[in-house]
Parts: C-alpha cells; structure tokens; sequence
C-alpha cells in the first residue's frame, strides 16, 4: 500500500495505490490520521490506484467519516475502479459517502 499526499485549497488529497485489506487496513488508517491537520478543511481520497478493497478497508473509511464529521472536515473519494465501485454500491457507501468521478470534482466540492 503506498499513499501520496498535496494539498489543493485547503483540502488535503490521499491518493492510495494497491489493496485495502485486513492484512493492512490498519495500518492505512493511521498513514490517513497521521497526514490530516487541523487546517485541513476536507480530505478526498483518491482511490484511482485501488483495485481492491475488503471489508476491513470498508470499516477504516467509515470510521474516517465519523472522526472527520466530527471535527466538520468534509469528505469524499473519488475515482473509483468500477470493481471498487461495485463494492461501494453493494455495500451502500456511495449513499453515505460523497463520491466523485475525478479528484477534481472532489476537491471542488468540499472547498
């Protein structure tokens, strides 16, 4: 799993590569905690690199949500693979997390 960060207007971007699974779900959640700032006013992931995601990796973006509503930072991902996507549609993320087809879009919106 290698992540990758830029800050565009206030919000910070993650862009993940490989897979999010059980046996590193943790492990990106504190990368994710350890990159965020006060001054952060939204974090989108990228996940254009993620080709795969379990349910571990699905529990790590939820709780990401809670923390991050509770300090009124927006958030969003964006850039779904459609097997990633497929998943977030399954599972029902996409109706409680903002999706965006590109990093643009989702920067836009939380800024």
């Amino acid at each position: 799993m290698d992540i990758n960060t830029v800050r565009t207007g206030g919000v910070l971007v993650i862009k993940a590569e490989g897979r999010i699974d059980g046996s590193n779900s943790a492990d990106f959640l504190g990368s994710i905690q350890a990159v965020i700032d006060d001054d952060d006013t939204g974090v989108v992931l990228d996940f254009g690199g993620i080709d795969y995601i379990s349910s571990a990796g699905l529990r790590v973006i939820l709780l990401l949500a809670k923390e991050l509503r509770g300090t009124n930072t927006g958030f969003g991902i964006c850039s779904l693979s459609s097997a990633v996507q497929e998943i977030f549609s399954i599972s029902g993320f996409d109706q409680i997390i903002t999706v965006s087809d590109t990093e643009e879009q989702a920067v836009k919106s939380l800024q």
